[in-house]
Protein backbone atom coordinates (compact mmCIF):
# COMPACT_ATOMS: atom_id res chain seq x y z
CA UNK A 1 0.00 0.00 0.00
CA UNK A 2 1.38 3.38 -1.01
CA UNK A 3 1.43 5.63 2.07
CA UNK A 4 1.15 8.71 -0.15
CA UNK A 5 -2.37 7.59 -1.10
CA UNK A 6 -3.54 7.49 2.52
CA UNK A 7 -5.22 10.45 4.22
CA UNK A 8 -5.98 10.38 7.93
CA UNK A 9 -8.67 12.82 8.97
CA UNK A 10 -11.29 13.39 11.60
CA UNK A 11 -14.72 11.93 10.88
CA UNK A 12 -17.62 14.37 10.62
CA UNK A 13 -21.13 14.46 9.24
CA UNK A 14 -23.58 11.93 7.86
CA UNK A 15 -21.37 10.72 4.99
CA UNK A 16 -18.65 9.76 7.45
CA UNK A 17 -21.24 8.25 9.80
CA UNK A 18 -22.33 5.91 7.01
CA UNK A 19 -18.71 4.85 6.43
CA UNK A 20 -18.22 4.46 10.18
CA UNK A 21 -21.30 2.23 10.40
CA UNK A 22 -19.96 0.04 7.59
CA UNK A 23 -16.48 -0.43 9.10
CA UNK A 24 -17.87 -0.81 12.61
CA UNK A 25 -20.13 -3.68 11.58
CA UNK A 26 -17.27 -5.27 9.66
CA UNK A 27 -15.03 -5.06 12.73
CA UNK A 28 -17.64 -6.77 14.90
CA UNK A 29 -17.85 -9.67 12.45
CA UNK A 30 -14.09 -9.87 11.90
CA UNK A 31 -12.95 -9.67 15.54
CA UNK A 32 -15.93 -10.18 17.86
CA UNK A 33 -13.71 -10.82 20.90
CA UNK A 34 -12.06 -7.41 20.50
CA UNK A 35 -15.22 -5.38 21.10
CA UNK A 36 -17.90 -5.21 23.79
CA UNK A 37 -20.66 -4.68 21.25
CA UNK A 38 -21.92 -7.54 19.11
CA UNK A 39 -22.77 -7.48 15.43
CA UNK A 40 -26.47 -8.31 15.80
CA UNK A 41 -27.15 -5.53 18.32
CA UNK A 42 -25.19 -2.92 16.37
CA UNK A 43 -26.68 -3.89 12.99
CA UNK A 44 -30.16 -3.33 14.43
CA UNK A 45 -29.37 0.21 15.58
CA UNK A 46 -30.65 3.17 13.55
CA UNK A 47 -28.31 5.33 11.52
CA UNK A 48 -28.62 8.11 14.12
CA UNK A 49 -26.82 5.94 16.66
CA UNK A 50 -23.71 5.84 14.47
CA UNK A 51 -23.90 9.55 13.69
CA UNK A 52 -24.15 10.42 17.38
CA UNK A 53 -21.33 8.01 18.26
CA UNK A 54 -18.83 9.85 16.08
CA UNK A 55 -20.27 13.23 17.06
CA UNK A 56 -19.74 12.41 20.75
CA UNK A 57 -16.16 11.26 20.24
CA UNK A 58 -13.09 12.29 18.35
CA UNK A 59 -12.84 9.71 15.58
CA UNK A 60 -10.15 9.45 12.92
CA UNK A 61 -10.43 7.49 9.71
CA UNK A 62 -7.74 6.42 7.30
CA UNK A 63 -8.86 6.87 3.71
CA UNK A 64 -7.62 5.86 0.30
CA UNK A 65 -9.88 7.85 -1.95
CA UNK A 66 -13.42 7.32 -0.70
CA UNK A 67 -12.60 4.01 1.01
CA UNK A 68 -12.17 3.98 4.79
CA UNK A 69 -9.39 1.53 5.64
CA UNK A 70 -9.26 2.01 9.39
CA UNK A 71 -10.55 3.80 12.43
CA UNK A 72 -9.39 4.98 15.86
CA UNK A 73 -11.42 7.10 18.26
CA UNK A 74 -11.43 8.41 21.78
CA UNK A 75 -13.81 10.15 24.09
CA UNK A 76 -13.23 12.28 27.16
CA UNK A 77 -14.55 10.73 30.36
CA UNK A 78 -17.91 12.44 31.01
CA UNK A 79 -17.73 12.67 34.80
CA UNK A 80 -16.14 15.97 35.92
CA UNK A 81 -13.66 14.27 38.25
CA UNK A 82 -12.51 11.97 35.45
CA UNK A 83 -12.58 14.50 32.61
CA UNK A 84 -8.78 14.72 32.63
CA UNK A 85 -8.70 11.27 30.98
CA UNK A 86 -9.65 9.94 27.59
CA UNK A 87 -10.63 6.45 26.53
CA UNK A 88 -9.35 5.03 23.23
CA UNK A 89 -11.93 2.84 21.48
CA UNK A 90 -12.90 1.25 18.21
CA UNK A 91 -9.40 0.79 16.78
CA UNK A 92 -9.71 -1.32 13.66
CA UNK A 93 -7.88 -1.71 10.35
CA UNK A 94 -9.35 -3.69 7.48
CA UNK A 95 -7.46 -6.91 6.72
CA UNK A 96 -6.09 -5.71 3.37
CA UNK A 97 -4.40 -2.74 5.07
CA UNK A 98 -2.94 -4.58 8.09
CA UNK A 99 0.81 -4.64 8.52
CA UNK A 100 1.17 -1.26 6.84
CA UNK A 101 1.56 0.83 10.00
CA UNK A 102 -1.90 2.28 9.54
CA UNK A 103 -3.09 1.33 13.03
CA UNK A 104 -0.10 3.14 14.53
CA UNK A 105 -0.84 6.25 12.45
CA UNK A 106 -4.50 6.25 13.47
CA UNK A 107 -3.80 5.81 17.17
CA UNK A 108 -1.08 8.45 17.00
CA UNK A 109 -3.52 10.89 15.36
CA UNK A 110 -5.94 10.30 18.25
CA UNK A 111 -3.15 10.73 20.83
CA UNK A 112 -1.87 13.91 19.20
CA UNK A 113 -5.34 15.42 19.28
CA UNK A 114 -6.02 14.18 22.82
CA UNK A 115 -2.81 15.67 24.20
CA UNK A 116 -4.41 19.12 23.97
CA UNK A 117 -7.55 17.95 25.83
CA UNK A 118 -6.70 15.27 28.39
CA UNK A 119 -3.77 14.30 30.61
CA UNK A 120 -3.93 10.54 30.07
CA UNK A 121 -5.42 7.98 27.71
CA UNK A 122 -6.84 4.65 28.85
CA UNK A 123 -7.79 1.62 26.80
CA UNK A 124 -8.87 -1.98 27.14
CA UNK A 125 -7.45 -4.68 24.88
CA UNK A 126 -8.25 -8.38 24.73
CA UNK A 127 -5.39 -10.32 26.34
CA UNK A 128 -4.85 -12.61 23.35
CA UNK A 129 -4.60 -9.76 20.85
CA UNK A 130 -0.80 -9.72 20.79
CA UNK A 131 -0.54 -7.43 17.75
CA UNK A 132 -2.68 -4.74 19.42
CA UNK A 133 -0.78 -5.07 22.69
CA UNK A 134 2.53 -4.65 20.82
CA UNK A 135 1.13 -1.60 19.04
CA UNK A 136 0.00 0.05 22.26
CA UNK A 137 3.18 -0.79 24.15
CA UNK A 138 5.20 0.62 21.25
CA UNK A 139 3.25 3.86 21.56
CA UNK A 140 4.08 4.16 25.25
CA UNK A 141 1.03 2.59 26.88
CA UNK A 142 1.68 0.55 30.01
CA UNK A 143 -0.37 -2.32 31.36
CA UNK A 144 -1.82 -1.64 34.79
CA UNK A 145 -4.42 -4.34 35.27
CA UNK A 146 -6.04 -7.52 34.09
CA UNK A 147 -9.72 -8.38 34.25
CA UNK A 148 -10.18 -12.14 34.01
CA UNK A 149 -13.22 -13.39 32.09
CA UNK A 150 -14.19 -9.82 31.23
CA UNK A 151 -16.09 -10.77 28.09
CA UNK A 152 -18.18 -13.84 27.36
CA UNK A 153 -19.14 -14.86 23.85
CA UNK A 154 -21.22 -18.00 23.95
CA UNK A 155 -19.34 -20.34 26.26
CA UNK A 156 -15.91 -18.72 25.72
CA UNK A 157 -14.37 -16.15 28.05
CA UNK A 158 -11.81 -13.48 27.22
CA UNK A 159 -9.56 -11.51 29.55
CA UNK A 160 -9.12 -7.74 29.24
CA UNK A 161 -5.82 -5.97 29.73
CA UNK A 162 -6.11 -2.40 31.04
CA UNK A 163 -3.54 0.03 29.63
CA UNK A 164 -2.81 3.73 29.99
CA UNK A 165 -0.50 6.39 28.65
CA UNK A 166 0.26 9.74 30.23
CA UNK A 167 -0.13 12.63 27.81
CA UNK A 168 0.90 15.53 30.03
CA UNK A 169 3.05 18.00 28.20
CA UNK A 170 5.69 19.60 30.42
Amino acid sequence: MDAAEIVIRRLQGDADAALYREIRLESLKDAPEAFLSDYESEAARPFEHFASRIAGSVAFGAFRGDDMLGLAAYYVEPQPRRAHKGVLWGVYVRPAARGSGLARQLVQAALDHAADHVEAMNLIVERGNKAARRLYTGLGFVEYGLEKDAVRIGDRYFDDVLMMKELRRD
